[in-house]
């Protein structure tokens, strides 16, 4: 079996590489090396065979010959970064929603093509506080408040629609905030270990009391390669982990883990922010968050 994943040179999209090889499943890696991705993160496997190929280029350019023969194409590749949404929404309309188009049209042309996953987020349904919502469920509307959210809904729609029109077998798992090792220094989790361990200050943006369900990246690329083994007929899954918790409660969690008492800068709130987002989905997580966070620390401390 052979797995097309596009974005696999990125934090959550490396971490299912890394796992499909390690359970023996052969795997060719699409990414455009943009900021977020990074050579380094495929090193203690990239003389695997089962890593056949790592391709760098545009998933708005390729071609059904570019990605050659695959049984799954699993679509981590995205821009995903909210606040540079709100400076310039152009690259999350090109990558997120024409980049995604792209690889539908491709992937409709190969015969061997058992199932299009498309990895989406609980931000398209929007503010759950606004919404006067507990928990998003797999067949709520979405309400997408950020260029971010609102091209990773547009992709989803997408995929929805490539399905119903031509017969596209197709899954959309949508989680929440991931955390774990190899994600970017610029990231929420990774920069306030840094800061408080440095004793700098950490901007939070309006009170700190927006609410985020986290979850290990690995417990999230293991469902993932679950769900895609599964032979059914649901098309959306979420994968969460019931931690949800606000920004400053993580910020006083990690402050304790550290042995250190955080400071922080309260900061004009982002435009649009929104306050909560929770999902009621399926998850298999195997420790607590403050075991989580510890094994964050550590990576940390070593990198």
């Amino acid at each position: 079996m052979r797995i097309l994943v596009t974005g696999g040179l990125g934090f959550i999209g490396s971490s299912f590489v890394h796992h499909c090889v390690e359970n023996g499943y052969e795997v060719k890696v699409v990414d455009l090396l943009t900021y977020a991705g990074n050579y380094d993160h495929l090193n203690s496997i990239k003389t695997n065979p089962l890593l056949v190929e790592t391709l760098i280029a545009d998933i708005c350019d390729v071609t059904p010959d570019d990605l050659g023969e695959y049984d799954y194409l699993v679509n981590f590749a995205a821009e995903s970064h909210v606040d540079n949404s709100i400076v310039n929404g152009r690259p999350f309309v090109r990558t997120n929603v024409e980049g995604t188009f792209n690889l539908l049209e491709c992937a409709r042309q190969n015969p061997k093509l058992k199932r299009f996953i498309q990895i989406s987020t609980d931000e398209v349904y929007g503010d759950l506080e606004k919404l006067n919502i507990h928990h998003s469920l797999e067949g709520d509307k979405l309400f997408p408040s950020s260029y971010y959210s609102s091209t990773k809904a547009s992709a989803d729609l997408l995929v929805e629609s490539c399905g119903k029109t031509y017969g596209l077998p197709y899954t959309i798992t949508r989680t929440c905030n991931n955390f774990g090792v190899r994600q970017h220094k610029e990231k929420f989790i990774p920069k306030i270990i840094h800061n408080i361990k440095n004793d700098i200050p950490i901007p939070i943006y309006g009170d700190g009391k927006q609410m985020r369900e986290w979850i290990w990246v690995e417990d999230n690329v293991r469902t993932i390669r679950e769900i895609l083994e599964w032979d059914d007929d649901i098309n959306i899954y979420h994968i969460g982990s019931g931690y949800t918790v606000t920004n400053l409660d993580i910020i006083n969690m990690v402050g304790r883990l550290l042995g250190r008492t955080p400071s922080y800068n309260f900061v004009e709130d982002r435009k649009g922010h929104d306050r909560k987002y929770k999902l009621l989905s399926y998850n298999k997580v195997t420790k607590s968050l403050d075991d989580y966070l510890k094994e964050q620390i550590i990576y940390e401390q070593l990198r």
